[in-house]
């Protein structure tokens, strides 16, 4: 059972490393160094204070850099790879009663496809807001996305099952709203087509 909450635990951070990169990895480091989470070996360096530290600027930066308008799409380009990563250091982290093989295979499949997913998510909302608003309602996008990091970040640490239950939602309404954005699209092309 402590297995599957820590994987739990592993999986809600790795979602919200798709909204924000060290957001959560703040969040557990913080954690780790309270106590309140036990970190896998190969990860306790994330319970150091130094750690939580350099976590804090990095969030600050990344944080303040989602609000410059050009900026934002840019770190879209640079952040899916690396909240990939991200995903796969969460879950990793929390993974500690796993042999090494288990544990990596969980962390890449299971962490790295979920902060995967959201990342797609977040940047295609944010190209749709660029092409529909030429990027003035960026901001809110941003705030929203840093708002869902924190909350889930919040929810995976202190309730595990819950945050797995908020991210069997996010993942419903994600994919409708990609349906629904897919057929727009679609219809679109076809109107242009017919007019042209």
């Amino acid at each position: 059972m402590e297995e599957l909450l820590a994987l739990m635990i592993g999986v809600g951070l790795a979602a919200a490393c798709g909204f924000r990169i060290f957001v959560p990895i703040l969040g557990l480091s913080l954690a780790a160094n309270t106590g309140h989470v036990e970190l896998s070996d190969s990860f306790l360096w994330l319970g150091e204070p130094t750690a939580a530290a350099a976590l804090a600027i990095a969030t600050c930066l990344e944080i303040g850099a989602y609000y410059i308008p050009w900026l934002d799409n840019l770190l879209d380009t640079a952040a899916s790879p690396c909240a990939v990563v991200a995903g796969v250091i969460a879950t990793g982290a929390m993974t500690t009663d796993m042999s090494p093989l288990m544990m990596w295979s969980t962390a890449v499949i299971a962490g790295g496809g979920t902060s995967a997913f959201f990342q797609f998510g977040s940047t295609i909302t944010r190209q749709i807001s660029t092409l529909t608003t030429g990027g003035l309602g960026n901001p809110v996008i941003a705030t929203a996305e840093l708002g869902g990091s924190i909350v889930m970040t919040v929810l995976a640490i202190l309730f595990p099952v819950l945050a797995m239950a908020a991210l069997l939602v996010l993942a419903v309404l994600t994919f409708r709203a990609f349906g629904r954005w897919r057929a727009k699209k679609a219809q679109a092309q076809v109107t242009a087509g017919t007019l042209a």
